[in-house]
């Protein structure tokens, strides 16, 4: 019990969502004192009509270590949730499921709100004792209420999109895989085939202060929650969505050339100009995007972004501007970057 307890007290002190993960299923292998084989988080995502199971972090005998699978692989790959019928039920309902077998599968919700979208899985060669799901219902509750307390800090309060406060770190866990991959293709650029990218992207919603004085700030706040939730339709799985306050949102994204995030980009600016906002009508946005760099720092990718942001709505609005087109093209002029980083904060 004493290291159930010390490890719970090291659980409730992280602040990375990955490392809590990791941690959690650790924790349940451990605290089985054995009758635990295997153990899995992870949440549905996709369409609502082909949902898919994405593994945040998983732990078993045979590994002896957290895994999980990357944040950005293509949920159409992932394997369906109709493919496991304990997964299923466990989503429109609040109590663990237990089926025998081969080995037996415990399946616990995470969280109290229907339908589920995060499950624990365990795997045992024997049906797992009242005393055992005990505690480990337990730490899917202590688990639960810390993912809640990440959310608030990390959730803008309006929309439920990321805040700009969670930039900084989920910013810099790219630039590491951007700098990774720059060290792989030094071997040979010709022979290597080109990696896939980050980009950054500022969108910014046009004449949205016209809509707050002539419609008022309560229908601008429905805007804005209406904005959030196109681009939650919009964008992918792994593409990191944030509001950064007022009408200016940024995604951090995953793509494997600037054809792919223009792409993305030009299907969000479609999807709101065709949308009928109640009360407003239709309104639009300006988007500008540049690839991550090597060595690049928060306040330099986001400067390159919001410039190609201005060029875009001093020349019409409602467009999508790649930075480095514009610097190809001679439009803007790069300057050198400064070594010395921006504070958002």
């Amino acid at each position: 019990m004493e290291v159930i307890v010390n490890q719970l007290a090291d659980l409730c002190s992280l602040r990375d969502r990955h490392a809590l993960d990791e941690a959690v299923v650790r924790l349940l292998y451990l605290s089985s004192k054995g009758a635990v084989t295997a153990v899995r988080l992870f949440r549905t995502v996709g369409d609502a009509d082909d949902l898919r199971c994405l593994t945040c972090a998983e732990f078993d005998a045979k590994k002896m270590a957290p895994v999980r699978q990357a944040g950005w692989k293509d949920w159409r790959d992932l394997p369906p949730l109709r493919q496991f019928p304990a997964r299923q039920a466990v989503r429109n309902q609040l109590h663990t499921e237990q089926v025998q077998g081969d080995p037996c599968v415990a399946v616990l919700p995470v969280g109290e709100v229907l339908p589920v979208v995060s499950f624990l899985e365990l795997e045992s060669a024997q049906a797992l004792s009242a005393d055992i799901l005990r505690v480990v219902e337990g730490i899917a509750r202590v688990y639960a209420n810390l993912e809640s307390l990440l959310d608030y800090g990390e959730k803008d309060a309006l929309t439920e999109l990321l805040n700009r406060k969670s930039f900084d770190g989920a910013f810099l866990k790219a630039a590491v895989e951007v700098s990774s991959d720059d060290e792989l293709s030094h071997v040979d650029r010709r022979a290597v085939p080109p990696q896939d990218a980050y980009w950054l992207a500022v969108i910014d919603i046009d004449f949205f202060k016209r809509v707050n004085d002539n419609f008022g700030h309560l229908i601008g706040d429905e805007v804005l929650l209406l904005v959030a939730r196109l681009m939650r339709a919009n964008f992918r799985l792994h593409d990191q969505l944030y509001r950064f306050g007022g009408e200016e949102f940024v995604v951090l994204m995953r793509c494997s050339s600037p054809d792919d995030a223009e792409v993305a980009l030009q299907r969000f600016r479609l999807r709101v100009e065709s949308h009928a906002f109640p009360q407003v009508g239709n309104i639009t946005v300006s988007a500008g995007y540049t690839r991550l760099r090597n060595d690049d720092t928060p306040g330099a990718a986001f400067d390159r972004a919001d410039k190609a942001v201005y060029y875009a709505k001093a020349h019409g609005r409602n467009q999508v501007v790649s930075y480095q087109t514009l610097v190809d093209t001679g439009e803007i002029i790069e300057e050198a970057e400064i070594a010395i980083d921006v504070d958002f904060f």
